[in-house]
């Protein structure tokens, strides 16, 4: 039986731009009406309401960079929250360039953002989701999960620590009402993105499709990127020095581009 939105409570971080709004778009379209949003800034968060007009939103303060926010988040939540359906945990920061430039402060914001703080609200939602009979948790990683590239150290690092907690958790919870899967987008034209200088962008609506899609259809990783990225993470795999000759070409380009990007 395919999954069906229109009674599902959703909780979305980082949900006010980017992947996270364009999800909270595709789900909308699909039926949903119930939405918590979790995230810094509210008034960023109070244009959905004028987005989605017929959505009903609840709208969760916290600094994900501060996880033992998150705790004292689940135990405000209202009475009609305590079943949770799908967690969407989106929200990620990023700080580029060479490891030596990137600033102390960026590397711990970006483990406590990225994993520790997706770890910490995934234990404290489980309980809801438990209650529900067909429940499902999306951990966004990235494709740089999959591959790690030059100036982009810390980063890869904690989008590969997202891949192996959904893998792990998916096992250890061995339960068919809470399917785990886990997306893995490439460079999209988001927010954080701007300072980036890439060009070729995937739409966040491409990327929102496709795991909807994924999800409808029980898969367990959504990777964009297309051919060149399953191509790529194969020979990651089988002959990763192969690869690194084949990204030389890109090297000084990657510099270039890294060198400003920076989203926290």
């Amino acid at each position: 039986m395919l999954m069906k939105f229109e009674n599902k409570r959703i909780l979305v971080t980082g949900g006010a731009s980017g992947i996270g709004k364009a999800l909270i778009a595709a789900f909308y379209h699909r039926g949903a009406r119930q939405f918590a949003v979790l995230g810094r800034d509210k008034t960023k968060m109070e244009t959905l309401k004028s987005a989605f007009p017929q959505a009903h939103f609840l709208f969760l303060i916290a600094d994900l960079a501060q996880p033992s926010e998150l705790k004292a988040v689940f135990e405000g939540l209202p009475a009609e929250w305590n079943v949770l359906d799908i967690l969407v945990n989106n929200a990620g920061v990023v700080s580029a360039g060479a490891l030596e430039t990137i600033s102390d402060d960026d590397i711990i914001a970006m483990q406590h953002i990225n994993v520790t703080s997706l770890i910490i609200l995934t234990k404290y939602a489980l309980p809801r989701l438990r209650r529900s009979n067909e429940a499902a948790i999306i951990n966004v990683s990235s494709g740089l999960g999959l591959i790690g590239m030059a100036f982009y150290n810390p980063y890869a690092a904690t989008k590969a620590a997202v891949c192996r907690f959904s893998e792990a958790l998916r096992r250890e919870l061995n339960n068919p009402s809470i399917h785990v899967m886990t997306l893995y987008p490439t460079a999209t034209d988001t927010p954080m993105m701007r300072t980036a200088g890439a060009s070729g962008m995937d739409r966040p609506e491409d990327v929102a499709e496709k795991t909807i899609q994924g999800l409808i259809n029980r898969e367990i990783e959504v990777i964009m990127g297309g051919e060149k990225m399953l191509v790529n993470r194969k020979l990651n795999f089988e002959g990763p020095l192969e690869l690194d000759e084949k990204l030389k070409a890109n090297y000084e380009t990657m510099r270039q581009r890294a060198s400003a990007h920076r989203s926290m």
